[in-house]
């Protein structure tokens, strides 16, 4: 074999693998695990991955299931590892390398137990006063899906003892059958302990306060990141790149999810809304990223996407 044939035959092979990679990657799956922050990141992810070509899947799934799937190799992102209080969940897989964390795609995330004002003023401020509280509060503290780390948290505490509630009940149920029962309870004034978040629009539709207490689990600021199954943007670099710029705002995703909880917009509607009105943010995203094709990425989405 000359030198010239086998310099043909090494670009022939690189044309080749260059291809197959490239069709390896032309699909994504995403993990939704049904919380409307979450739903409304995978939504902006999907709707620009699709616009440069790709064949988006996104899969409900509860927190573990989902970190489970990644590290089976099943799902390939997940938007929503929420830090510290998913710590515990997820490092097994970090440590083993089958889950890679590539982004911290939002920051200033609130988490923990909350009351409205107007409880927190009667003196319910803090995991120590839950116990006097058992009889206002029914006894119950109001979490969200079963299976979810927060709700186990909380229900370590019970079933040791800790800070003196041991005869409350988690009520685990969906974050829109939770919202229902805080909506309830604040319009009869009564009282009720749940488990609030921000970003969320429940911060601008109730008057509530956050409980001192669960640092040890919730922490006080935390982050979002990004986390995907291991070597996915080895094996995807420009599905890889995008991720690794796609960051949010808490004004975006608050903006957003008031218009699919208080306006009953569509999830997809309103973030091609939220987009269509602010189309600068995927300029960043989409910086060095291409279609499937190669072609540049950042005009293929704003055409796509109206922008």
């Amino acid at each position: 074999m000359t030198f010239r044939t086998t310099l043909s035959a090494l670009a022939l092979t690189a044309v080749a693998g260059t291809a197959s990679a490239q069709a390896q990657c032309d699909s994504i799956s995403f993990s939704d695990v049904g919380w409307t922050d979450i739903t409304v990141t995978t939504s902006a992810a999907k709707q620009v991955f699709e616009a440069l070509g790709y064949d988006v899947d996104v899969s409900v799934l509860s927190v573990p299931v989902t970190f489970a799937s990644l590290s089976g190799g099943d799902i390939d992102v997940f938007l929503g590892n929420w830090m510290p209080s998913q710590e515990s969940a997820i490092t097994p897989y970090l440590d083993d390398g089958s889950i890679e964390s590539v982004n911290d795609n939002l920051t200033g995330t609130i988490y923990n137990l909350a009351v409205p004002s107007y409880t927190y003023d009667k003196g319910l401020q803090s995991y120590e006063d839950l116990a006097e509280f058992s009889d206002e509060i029914e006894g119950t503290i109001y979490g969200i899906e079963p299976g979810n780390e927060g709700n186990a948290y909380l229900i370590s505490l019970i079933e040791e003892d800790e800070y003196g509630m041991g005869d409350l009940s988690i009520r685990e149920s969906s974050e829109q059958g939770m919202l229902s029962q805080v909506r309830r309870a604040v319009d009869r004034d009564e009282d009720i302990v749940f488990l609030g978040w921000a970003p969320h629009p429940m911060n601008a539709n109730f008057e509530l306060q956050y409980l001192e207490g669960g640092e040890d689990f919730f922490g006080g600021e935390g982050t979002v990141y990004t986390v995907t199954r291991s070597g996915f943007t080895a094996d995807c670099p420009n599905a890889g790149k995008l991720l690794e710029q796609m960051d949010f705002t808490l004004d975006m995703e608050n903006a957003i999810m008031g218009r699919i909880l208080d306006e009953g917009s569509d999830p997809d509607e309103a973030v091609q809304a939220w987009l269509q009105e602010n189309p600068a943010v995927i300029e960043p995203w989409l910086e060095g990223v291409t279609t499937v094709d190669g072609e540049p990425g950042l005009a293929a989405a704003q055409s796509a996407l109206g922008l």
